[in-house]
């Protein structure tokens, strides 16, 4: 096995009442790894930019162990994305959701999470279907009426990952993680109390599912990358970019990749493009306390300090090899934008850069436990489908959305 290493980082946060150090904190690999993320990795994190002050100052310290490691809202869609400065001179309809309200984590998750602008006149006529549609007893779950399934359990807080417009195995544990959070019997198919529990808010219910968005220079010169197979090739680059301006847009509007090429599909990608996207659901907003990775749904679940769920996220949690560790910890370090370390069998070690491919996404959330955390993904379509070396694994976009309301001292709970 290889030697793993870990960097002690103490990342000053503003905003936060004390400064956090990183401790011994390793992210995990996993068996059938693509070629983004190397098999067996080493990892150690340093943060180029901290949560909640993006000039936040951060000091290195080592650190040795070992281990094997294979609010309210304003009108508009629950949405989040990029606000650009290069925006097309075309003004939209509506703003996504901009979190507003008194809770703390309202501006942090407004820093990592910046607004998207859009519209809905002369959507598609698909476009339209699923904005309209609605799910009766004997219904078939076609990708119409699982895209607005998909939409009204990420917009409650039930997240499903990579929204793709299909019933499969992270919709139905949303579903259910819904059902749980409501009171609601836990079932295996959708019905129709859980719908109606779902479209019991008519406002949320009104929202467009799937809307216009307006290409700006922003979204489409990017910085991309190929991201090569070895560790060594990886910590040459100057970053983890995303491999293509398609990547950047699937991540950026919580979608799979195929689905938002079949939305678009004579779409070219270039600036001033008006493409039809789904509108991602606005994160929960409450602080969260405590979190409990269930390995057996492969699910975070977040409570508020009440013990009241408030969001739920598809995760991969270890592996039958590499098992999570059990019982309670806590959360020891929060660090946005991380860079891993890959130790070698000689012991010398390479840095790969930060970045969305980076082999924990965009986020640590380092534990009390040594060499464990909960952290990003480059690979969002996996998770849940995936092994991993003991960390919880979560898609960018719920692991920004975590770190903006995770409380500095919370528990964190393996079953």
């Amino acid at each position: 096995m290889r030697q793993l290493t870990k960097i002690s980082t103490a990342i000053g946060m503003v905003g936060l009442s004390s400064v956090l150090f990183m401790g011994h904190s390793v992210a995990d690999t996993s068996a059938n790894i693509p070629a983004k993320t190397p098999d067996r990795m080493a990892k150690s994190i340093q943060s180029l930019t901290a949560v909640a002050d993006l000039s936040a100052t951060v000091t290195n310290q080592d650190g040795s162990n070992d281990a094997d490691e294979n609010g309210s809202t304003t009108e508009g869609m629950p949405n989040r994305a990029v606000n650009n400065s290069n925006e097309v001179n075309v003004k939209p309809d509506k703003l996504s959701q901009q979190l507003t309200g008194t809770n703390k984590s309202v501006p942090l998750l407004n820093k990592l999470l910046p607004t998207i602008q859009y519209n809905t006149e002369n959507l598609p006529k698909a476009a339209q279907q699923v904005n309209a549609a609605n799910w009766t007893v004997g219904a078939k779950i076609d990708r119409t009426i699982g895209t607005k399934l998909q939409a009204l359990l990420n917009w409650q807080h039930s997240g499903v990952g990579p929204v793709d417009g299909y019933w499969g195995k992270n919709t139905l544990k949303a579903m259910q993680a819904f059902q749980k959070a409501q009171g609601l019997p836990i079932t295996n198919t959708l019905n129709m109390e859980t719908w109606q529990a779902l479209t019991k808010d008519s406002k949320l219910n009104m929202q467009p599912v799937l809307a216009n968005y307006i290409l700006s220079d922003n979204d489409v010169y990017i910085k991309t990358t190929t991201i090569p197979a070895s560790a060594a090739e990886k910590a040459k680059l100057d970053g983890m970019y995303y491999e293509s301006v398609l990547e950047g847009l699937a991540e950026k509007f919580h979608m799979s990749e195929s689905y938002l090429k079949s939305l678009n599909p004579k779409a070219t990608f270039n600036t001033g493009d008006i493409i039809t996207v789904y509108n991602p659901g606005n994160p929960n907003t409450k602080s969260v306390s405590r979190v409990v990775a269930d390995k057996t749904t492969q699910t975070l679940y977040a409570y508020d300090d009440e013990n009241n769920l408030v969001a739920s996220y598809p995760s991969t949690v270890g592996s039958i090899a590499t098992p999570s560790p059990t019982g309670t910890h806590t959360v020891k370090v929060k660090v946005h934008e991380p860079n891993y370390t890959y130790t070698n069998e000689d012991g010398s070690k390479l840095i790969i850069p930060p970045g969305p491919n980076n082999p924990v996404g965009a986020v640590w959330i380092g534990l009390s436990e040594p060499t464990y955390g909960i952290h990003g993904s480059p690979d969002p379509a996996r998770i849940s489908r995936q092994a991993s070396a003991g960390c919880v694994r979560l898609t960018n976009w719920d692991a920004l959305a975590l770190l903006g309301t995770i409380t500095n001292d919370a528990t964190v709970e393996f079953q």
